[in-house]
C-alpha cells in the first residue's frame, strides 16, 4: 500500500505518461490539482517511488516512467471503468442493431469494432456453444451445388453452415434435402453438438452424400469452437516504435492456440487486466491485455479482449470491453 500523497503522484505520472509517452517531470506532476504539493516535494516522492519499484528513470536528467508494478497499482486502484463517451456508445448500438451474417462473420466484425474503439489490436473468442442442445434442423437449397444447414439451439441461437454439394449430391432435389433433414433431425435434436453423432446411411446416394457433407461440416465446427478472431493488427505498428517488437507481437496474434490459451488463462486467474510479464508470453513483455467474458442465455460462453502497449488507456479499454462484451452476449442470446 502507498500513502495517499504517493498514490496521487504515481497516478498523475501514469496518466501523463499514457497521454504523452514521454518521461514525466516533477513540474508536470505538481501542476495536477489532486497532487497539491510543491515541485520539491514531488521530486522527493518520485525518488521514493523509484526506490520502491513503481517508477523508473530512463536517463539521469529525464523524468520518470511507470514500471509494471506502477501500472499494476494504478489499475488496481481505478475507481472503475469510466462510461463510454456518447459517440462510442452510439457506434456500439448501431453495430449490434445491424443484421449480421453467419456467427463467424459477426465475431470477426466485433473484433474490428473493438479495435476501432480502442485503437488497439482486439480479439474475440468463439463461444463455447456445445452445452446447448439442438432444437431444430433444416437443410435449404441455395444453388445447384450449394445448400444451407440451419441449426436452432435450445437457447434460440441460430447457426448457419454452408454445404458444398458435389458428386451424387450435386443439384439435389427438394425431396432429397428434406429426407436428409429428416434423418439429421432424428440424430441431432436433443443432442449437444459436443456429442459425436454418427450420421445414418440410407442407401440413397444423393441423401447419403448430403449427410456425409454435413458430418464433415460439423467436425470442422468443433475445431472452430476454439477459434479467435483478431482485428486491428494494423494498430500494432502504430503502438510500438520498434520494428522487432511489432513483428513479435504480430507473430503471437497469428498463433490461434496461444491467443486462445492466453485469454482463457487470464480470465481463469480472475484478472481483467494482465500487464507485461503477467501475460506469461515473453514477446508481450511491453503489452497489456484487457479482457472480459460474455454470456449467452446467462451462461459464460466466450471472451473478448484488447491488446496494446502497457501505457494503454486502461479505464477506456475496461469500459469498452465491458460494454461490447455485454452487447455481444445479448445479441447472441437473442439469436
Amino acid at each position: 500500500m502507498l500513502e495517499d500523497r504517493k498514490a496521487a503522484i504515481l497516478s498523475a505520472v501514469v496518466e501523463e505518461y499514457i497521454q504523452t509517452a514521454q518521461p514525466v517531470g516533477s513540474a508536470r506532476v505538481a501542476a495536477v490539482d489532486e497532487v497539491g504539493v510543491s515541485s520539491a516535494t514531488v521530486r522527493n516522492e518520485l525518488v521514493a517511488l523509484e526506490e520502491q519499484g513503481y517508477l523508473a528513470q530512463p536517463h539521469t536528467s529525464a523524468g520518470r516512467v511507470p514500471t509494471e508494478k506502477g501500472y499494476r497499482f494504478f489499475v488496481d486502484h481505478l475507481d472503475g471503468p469510466r462510461s463510454l463517451d456518447a459517440a462510442d456508445r452510439d457506434q456500439v448500438r448501431a453495430f449490434f442493431r445491424r443484421s449480421h451474417r453467419e456467427m463467424e462473420q459477426m465475431l470477426a466484425d466485433t473484433s474490428s469494432l473493438l479495435a476501432d474503439l480502442t485503437g488497439s489490436a482486439a480479439v474475440v473468442l468463439a463461444p463455447d456453444r456445445d452445452h446447448q442442445e439442438v432444437r431444430s434442423v433444416q437443410v435449404v437449397g441455395l444453388t445447384g451445388e450449394l445448400a444451407l444447414l440451419v441449426l436452432v439451439m435450445a437457447n434460440g441461437t441460430v447457426e448457419k453452415h454452408t454445404l458444398d454439394l458435389v458428386g451424387p449430391a450435386a443439384d439435389p432435389t427438394d425431396a432429397t434435402l428434406a429426407v436428409a433433414a429428416a434423418h439429421l433431425s432424428g440424430v441431432l435434436i436433443g443432442q449437444s453438438l459436443a456429442t459425436t453423432v454418427d450420421t445414418p446411411v440410407t442407401g440413397d446416394e444423393g441423401v447419403d452424400e448430403v449427410l456425409a457433407t454435413v458430418s464433415r461440416v460439423l467436425a470442422a465446427r468443433q475445431v472452430a469452437t476454439g477459434r479467435a478472431w483478431v482485428g486491428g493488427t494494423a494498430q500494432v505498428a502504430a503502438a510500438f516504435g520498434e520494428v522487432e517488437r511489432v513483428r513479435q507481437v504480430l507473430d503471437v496474434l497469428e498463433r490461434q492456440f496461444i491467443v486462445v490459451s492466453l485469454i482463457r488463462d487470464v480470465i481463469d486467474r480472475g484478472l481483467s487486466v494482465a500487464i507485461g510479464s503477467e501475460t506469461g508470453v515473453e514477446p508481450l513483455a511491453d503489452c497489456s491485455l484487457v479482457v472480459a467474458p460474455y454470456e449467452i442465455d446467462g451462461e459464460a460462453a466466450g471472451s473478448i479482449g484488447v491488446l496494446g502497449p502497457t501505457r494503454m488507456d486502461y479505464s477506456q479499454a475496461l469500459a469498452t470491453v465491458a460494454v461490447v462484451g455485454r452487447r455481444l452476449g445479448d445479441h447472441l442470446t437473442e439469436g
